[in-house]
């Protein structure tokens, strides 16, 4: 005990000593070792910082792309009305429930599956998943969706719009002749099996379009392009309605009131659609990217509702209000892959060219004698390959364009992409609907046709006066 205690005091004698020379500046500390260490610590506390900032929920953000989900939703009635103004009364609700019941099979199609195929972890940069997302059933509430400061559940709502409304798009082409069992069948097939591996292509951070800089800001390819083809290939596959007879008899629309309530809502919920899509850009993610995409979205849609209504006028003779609406939609669909992606000004010009493209494609249904019932080909598909190659054009971020002397490559991007989706597409619906054709029949029986899908398979009426029109 003695021999410890004598130590202990010989250690504290040094201690004192060590002490008093530091304070006395007999001994000076290492000017390089000092400035060293604040360096370091100072880099361990902005690491920090950036962790922690990153981990926190960013509450403006997470309010946007909520509303941007709500909005987006609120498409899919705005795209009911839209169509179901179009159709004869005889079809009205099965118009609409074209449209709202992909709400149902779609919404619980993209929880169980959808979203794991989408945005899981990317397979060879073809399809994603991971056993973790199927149902969601390992994704906790307070997990944050890449570094963008939002809730992955948040995230995978506002994709899930996305994923119901595109498929939905496809009704308008077979119209007042599909088989509702059928067409539930195809939305579930179709969405499963080129929605969700087309999305993650394009959009998914492993996905090998998007790796090679393809740009699609909020769906001109995953969604406008895909959908649009694929009606058209579903239309020529079921064939025309009983009487349609393009030039000899044509069938009018019913309630343009409908249409025009309709695409009001859809130019509304558009800006979430668009300008939410800024999420995949920047954080936060209400910032200026979604600014400018909210300022191009509206900028191309007014100026496509206008020359729609012009080039009618000039055509026609008269300016109509399914002209206005359809210019509307063209504009919207034409400037949904560049929203992000380009200045206002060219926004206007994007707009104006998609009316008069969409315009002489509409036309072309009749010289061609095909059935597009209500232009869901002529308007988002053929939109959206215009919007997706002049995005390549006009782009001035994240790359520069042809029109702002970054040369042809980034439009060669785009027309890759847009092939590809074409591609796609086509061999994807040909091969569902000859397997669906094979087995439950694609087109309604002539009968059901003739007394209008609303009172043969559902059972009701939308209106109950003068029910033989």
């Amino acid at each position: 005990m003695l021999s410890v205690g004598a130590e202990l005091v010989c250690v504290l004698d040094r201690l004192a000593s060590t002490i008093s020379t530091v304070a006395l500046g007999q001994v000076q500390p290492d000017a390089s070792s000092t400035a060293q260490a604040v360096q370091q610590t100072a880099a361990a506390t902005a690491t920090q910082a950036t962790t922690a900032a990153a981990q926190t929920i960013d509450a403006g953000s997470t309010a946007w792309m909520l509303v941007s989900s709500a909005l987006v939703l609120l498409m899919v009635p705005g795209l009911a009305l839209f169509y179901a103004g179009m159709v004869r009364r005889k079809n009205v609700l099965t118009t609409m429930m074209h449209s709202f019941v992909a709400m149902a099979v779609i919404g619980v199609q993209w929880i169980v599956i959808g979203y794991a195929l989408s945005f899981g972890p990317s397979l060879g940069g073809f399809i994603g998943w991971s056993s973790d997302l199927i149902a969601l059933h390992n994704l906790s509430p307070t997990r944050l969706f890449s570094d963008k400061g939002i809730p992955e559940l948040v995230f995978v709502m506002f994709q899930g719009k996305f994923a119901i409304i595109t498929p939905a798009l496809i009704s308008g082409a077979v119209a007042e002749r599909m088989k509702f069992s059928s067409y539930l069948w195809f939305i579930l097939l179709w969405s499963t099996f080129i929605y969700c591996p087309l999305a993650h292509w394009v959009w998914a951070e492993g996905g090998w379009l998007y790796k090679l800089g393809v740009l699609d800001f909020a769906g001109g390819t995953v969604v406008h392009i895909s959908a649009g083809v694929s009606a058209l290939v579903l239309a020529l596959m079921i064939g025309p309605r009983r009487d349609y007879r393009p030039g000899v008899a044509n069938i009018l629309p019913h309630n343009l009131t409908l249409t025009l309530l309709g695409a009001g809502l859809l130019w509304f919920g558009w800006f979430g659609f668009n300008a939410g899509s800024a999420v995949a850009i920047e954080h936060p993610v209400a910032g200026a990217t979604a600014g400018l995409a909210f300022a191009t979205t509206q900028t191309a849609a007014a100026a496509a509702a206008l020359v729609w209504m012009l080039i009618e006028w000039h055509h026609r003779g008269k300016p109509t209000s399914l002209g206005l609406a359809s210019g509307i939609i063209a504009g919207l669909v034409a400037i949904t892959p560049a929203a992000g992606h380009v200045q206002p000004v060219w926004a206007l010009l994007i707009g104006a060219l998609a009316s008069a493209v969409c315009y002489f494609a509409v036309q072309l249904k009749s010289r061609f004698t095909y059935d597009d019932s209500l232009d869901a080909f002529g308007v988002h598909g053929v939109g959206g390959i215009l919007g997706a190659v002049l995005t390549g054009v006009f782009c001035f971020q994240p790359a520069l364009g042809l029109a702002l002397g970054g040369g042809f490559e980034q439009t060669l991007k785009q027309l890759l992409g847009a092939g590809v989706a074409i591609a796609f597409a086509v061999v994807g619906t040909v091969v569902i609907a000859s397997i669906l054709k094979a087995t439950l029949g694609l087109r309604a029986p002539d009968e059901h046709e003739r007394d209008g899908l609303d009172i043969s398979a559902h059972g009701e009426r939308g209106y109950h006066a003068g029910v033989s029109s």
